[in-house]
């Protein structure tokens, strides 16, 4: 019944934007936009915290009118920032975790914008990027790990912003094309052709870049540390494929490819594999 209601909710949202598209295209876009950008879930209630979040160290940081909370397991002076990704928080993280801190690692992690306890409701790569160089310049992490749309803002950041602490990366089912994510959000809502231009031309003007420009496999290509690549054959929420372009992209990187764990990809042996390319 969930799936019903979600399936009638979208068409009917996409038919008033096609609708309001013909009359008032911008207004249309924008809320396409407003739409596509705020995350329906992945927020947390500062009173019913997960237990892996209770009790632990945490730092709020301003970035413009909004701020973002910061989590930290201190160790040693080897720092990793965990950034995890859409509709998702800090606490995604709580299996990984324990593998971490066997290495004597500082480990932060940050809530993205709109998501866990930071403000804002506004979510994208570049504004996420932007809030990961806040981190960086503070902790100084030695490794950064990204999870899907987390994965695209590490790479981002670290080609638009850099990092010259950093020593590794691990990035995990992160999608590399943007022009796939927007065709998706397209479908979901079937917005006709002249809602998808109006639409494209709204991210154009706000990011002053071509859709087709953004692509984490081509900016990919500009890092030069290690880079650990793990992506799911049975992904559906990221294809494989994009994994793929990722990492022939990113000379200097590993890709391994699993079947069966999705797109959370949680499993002791890829706990274990990651623990060993951070060891090497």
């Amino acid at each position: 019944m969930k799936k019903i209601n979600y399936f009638l909710l979208t068409k009917t949202i996409g038919i008033g934007l096609n609708f309001k598209g013909y009359f008032q295209p911008a207004k249309a876009a924008a809320k396409a936009y407003q739409l596509f950008s705020e995350p329906r879930r992945g927020q947390l209630i500062e009173g019913n915290l997960p237990e892996m979040l209770q009790n632990i160290p945490t730092e709020v940081f301003a970035v413009g009118e909004h701020y973002f909370k910061t989590y930290v397991w201190q160790g040693n002076s080897n720092v990793i920032l965990l950034v995890h990704g859409w509709e998702s928080n800090t606490s995604r993280w709580e299996k990984l975790l324990p593998y971490l801190q066997q290495t004597g690692s500082t480990i932060v992690a940050l809530d993205a914008p709109g998501h866990g306890l930071s403000g804002g409701k506004e979510f994208n790569v570049i504004k996420y990027a932007s809030y990961i160089d806040v981190a960086v310049k503070e902790y100084k992490p030695n490794v950064l790990i990204g999870h899907s749309i987390g994965g695209a803002a590490c790479i981002y950041h670290q080609t638009h912003f850099g990092n010259d602490n950093l020593e590794k990366m691990v990035i995990l089912g992160a999608p590399s094309e943007f022009q796939i994510i927007l065709k998706n959000y397209v479908q979901l809502l079937s917005l006709n052709k002249r809602m998808k231009k109006h639409l494209e031309s709204h991210f154009s003007k706000k990011f002053d870049l071509e859709i087709n420009s953004f692509s984490s496999s081509t900016f990919a290509k500009n890092i030069k540390i290690p880079g650990l690549i793990i992506h799911d054959i049975d992904d559906k929420i990221v294809a494989i494929d994009e994994g793929r372009k990722i990492a022939n992209s990113w000379k200097n990187s590993e890709l391994i490819e699993t079947k069966g764990l999705g797109h959370s990809l949680h499993s002791e042996e890829i706990y274990q594999k990651i623990i060993r390319f951070l060891s090497s």
